[in-house]
């Protein structure tokens, strides 16, 4: 039996879960989910800025909740609230965690013991590593769209970029 499991192209998303610009970014990711689905693969990848000092934290926060299997729904609800989550801190993070049916407990705990400062810090330092200096940034392919001066012509780009991967991924 043959694998005939469709093409898949992977879209690195660097965000940060206090950036407006980053929930701005999330009407064009709703509507590349919605045209390529399983085909076009999203991953959520932080880079907490110096500027906001509730993004390291929820980036942990964000980390927390795809163990618990929601983490795109979690950072969607949270960047909904960016706002909030500036005056308020980190008992927003338990919030949002709460309305979503997570395990606000295991939130509060990762929080305390640290146990996703790794992957927070090795996401942040690849970004750095390749050039990524705000959010936010795009990397499909070999190509890094920066997303935090504009988002004018990004989805259009994902879209031609992705096309031709998966068109390139068909013919193999």
């Amino acid at each position: 039996m043959s694998d005939s499991s469709p093409a898949r192209v992977v879209l690195d998303v660097w965000c940060e879960l206090q950036c407006t610009d980053c929930r701005a970014a999330l009407t064009d990711l709703r509507a590349l989910r919605e045209r390529y689905g399983d085909r076009l693969e999203q991953r959520l990848r932080h880079f907490p800025l110096a500027k906001h000092k509730h993004a390291y934290a929820a980036a942990q926060a964000a980390e927390e909740a795809a163990e618990q299997g929601r983490g795109w729904e979690y950072a969607e609800a949270l960047l909904a609230r960016a706002e909030d989550l500036a005056a308020r801190g980190e008992p927003v993070l338990l919030e949002v965690a709460r309305e979503l049916g997570l395990d606000a407990e295991e939130f509060d705990t990762a929080l305390i013991d640290g146990r996703h400062l790794l992957a927070v810090d090795a996401d942040q330092a690849e970004g750095r590593a390749i050039g990524v200096t705000g959010t936010p940034t795009y990397v499909i392919g070999d190509e890094r769209l920066d997303g935090g001066k504009s988002q004018a012509g990004l989805r259009e780009r994902i879209e031609e970029i992705a096309d031709r991967l998966l068109a390139s991924a068909g013919d193999a």
